[in-house]
This record gives structure tokens, C-alpha cells and sequence, in this order.
């Protein structure tokens, strides 16, 4: 079946959007805001987190940026008034970042110092390599205005990675180490898996002996073993460290981590803005193609 997940990743751009759509709604908490305050709640239940996101990136002019502001502050009016164990994710690009640098910073300021009035946390998601020396100036001139309730994402394939959690260091930062999902050049990207994995390890086994806090970003259960190895050796405090994942994935898995006493947030999307994120997350889980296969040829 490998080679039939693959054929149908290349032509998914010609697989219909209802039955991308479909495919997709477990990956997605729904289009509006309350979808993803009740996905919320949900995971509370179960002991577990969130970080809300608004589906939307790469905008192009500044008042699909400006609307893009205006959604993420009613997120955290949203996480303050229902008192959710939440906070905020924010695409740089979705706020500005590829029109003009100081537009973006001025928008995202203005989240990150709403944030901080509520007593809330704000992640800058970090995209592909045209925005990745911006996105962690944009970190450090925040960090340098004051304001620690900021975090950044590290991606594990990028060679560069390991420089950049040293260089990062003195900042004493939040760091969501993930694998990373955008494609990048071989000559800046690791490409094989099992590549990405030992710098995944390394990554994190760093950011531990540098007394940093990570976000452990990962389905791979290799790597979830790797981790929670580490913690075991170092007897770590549950406060120091976090499981991350994305909705709908390994529901299983994260219910027991949860149940052994880690904390895990999930990674909760919402929004109109569904198509691209749902594709790169098909693609980035080719055993689901099978799933579009059914829905294309068994419809009934």
C-alpha cells in the first residue's frame, strides 16, 4: 500500500476539497472560535492543554493581516474570559512578516502585550526558511522590550538548529522542538527520516542539559520513548517539560501520557483558512491517503 499513499500525496492537488475536507475535520477543531474553546474544555477534562491557532498564513496585503490580529485578540479574550488552560499560537507570516518587517513586529507586539496583561503565553510558529532569521529577530526584540511570555519553535531538520538553540540560550526560552513540515532545500534541510530523528534527539537532549524549557512536538514514538527516557534520568519535574501534539493524532498515546502524569498540550486549529494547513498535514501522514481513497471509491 506505500506506493499507493504516495501516488495519491502527488496528486492530492487534484483530489476534490470536500473530500480533503472531510478527511481533514478531525485534524481541525471547526471554522469558528467556539469550536476550539470546546475542544478545549474537552482536553481539560482529560487533564490535558491547548494552544489555539487561527488557521491563515502567508498574507498578502495588510488587511488580511489587520484581520488576522483582530481574530488572535479575540482568542485570548476568549482563553481569559473562559479561564482555559490555552494560549496563543501565531503564524508571522499570517500578521504580516512577508509584507514588512516592522508591521508585522508592531502587530504581533500588540498580541504578545495583550497576552501579557491576561497573564497568558503567546508562540511565535516558526514557517519556512525565508522567515526563520526574521521570526527569531522578532523573538529576541520582544524579549529585549521586556516581555517573557513569548516562546519560539525550533525544527529539527534544519542543520542550523543546534546554533540556534546555543545562540538562544541566554534568552532562557520556551523552545517547541519539532520535527518541521515545510519543503526545504537539501542544503539546509536534513532529508531522510532517520536523520531527522537522531537531530531531533540531539536537539532535545541539549535543550535539557542547557536548563531550557522544551515543548516535546512529536507523534514519533521513538522519539516520545528517547524523551521520556531523559526525564526519567534527570528525575524531572512534570512543570519542567511539556508533550506536545496535534488534534487528532495518536489520540491514544496522548491519553496514556496524560494518564501517567505529563503534561501535553494539543495544537488546536480553527478557522475558515482550512486547506492548506489540511494538506500538509496529509502529506506530512501518508497512511491517511488510504482514508481518501475509500472516500473517493467507496463513497457509500
Amino acid at each position: 500500500m506505500e506506493w499507493l499513499n504516495q501516488l495519491i500525496i502527488r496528486t492530492m492537488p487534484l483530489v476534490p476539497k470536500s473530500i480533503i475536507r472531510k478527511i481533514s475535520s478531525r485534524y481541525i477543531a471547526g471554522e469558528t472560535l467556539e469550536d476550539a474553546v470546546r475542544v478545549t474544555k474537552d482536553l481539560m477534562a482529560l487533564g490535558g492543554m491547548s494552544t489555539i491557532d487561527v488557521l491563515g498564513e502567508f498574507v498578502t496585503t495588510k488587511e488580511m493581516a489587520l484581520h488576522e490580529r483582530q481574530m488572535c485578540s479575540i482568542v485570548l479574550d476568549a482563553i481569559n474570559e473562559n479561564q482555559l488552560e490555552s494560549y496563543l499560537s501565531v503564524k508571522p507570516t499570517s500578521l504580516g512578516l512577508g509584507i514588512d518587517f516592522d508591521f508585522a513586529y508592531s502587530n504581533i507586539k500588540m498580541l504578545v502585550e495583550k497576552a501579557n496583561s491576561f497573564g497568558l503565553f503567546v508562540r511565535l510558529d516558526m514557517e519556512n526558511s525565508p522567515y526563520t532569521d526574521k521570526t527569531f529577530e522578532i523573538f529576541k526584540k520582544l524579549r529585549s522590550e521586556g516581555f517573557q511570555n513569548v516562546g519560539i519553535v525550533i525544527q529539527a531538520y534544519l542543520y542550523r538548529s543546534e546554533n540556534d538553540i546555543r545562540k538562544l540560550a541566554s534568552y532562557k526560552p520556551s523552545i517547541r522542538l519539532c520535527k518541521g513540515i515545510y519543503r526545504e532545500s537539501p542544503s539546509i534541510a536534513i532529508q531522510d527520516k532517520e536523520g531527522i530523528r537522531n537531530n531531533y534527539k540531539k536537539l532535545l537532549q541539549l535543550i535539557f542539559e542547557l536548563g531550557l524549557y522544551p515543548a516535546i512536538a512529536t507523534h514519533d514514538e521513538v522519539l516520545i520513548k528517547f524523551a521520556l527516557e531523559i526525564i526519567q534520568k534527570y528525575n524531572l519535574n512534570r512543570k519542567d517539560y511539556e508533550f506536545q501534539m496535534l488534534l487528532g493524532v495518536r489520540e491514544d498515546r496522548r491519553n496514556e501520557l496524560l494518564r501517567n502524569g505529563h503534561r501535553l498540550r494539543v495544537y488546536v486549529p480553527f478557522g475558515k483558512d482550512w486547506y492548506g494547513y489540511s494538506t500538509r498535514r496529509l502529506k506530512e501522514n501518508p497512511d491517511i491517503a488510504g482514508h481518501i481513497f475509500k472516500a473517493l471509491f467507496f463513497k457509500n
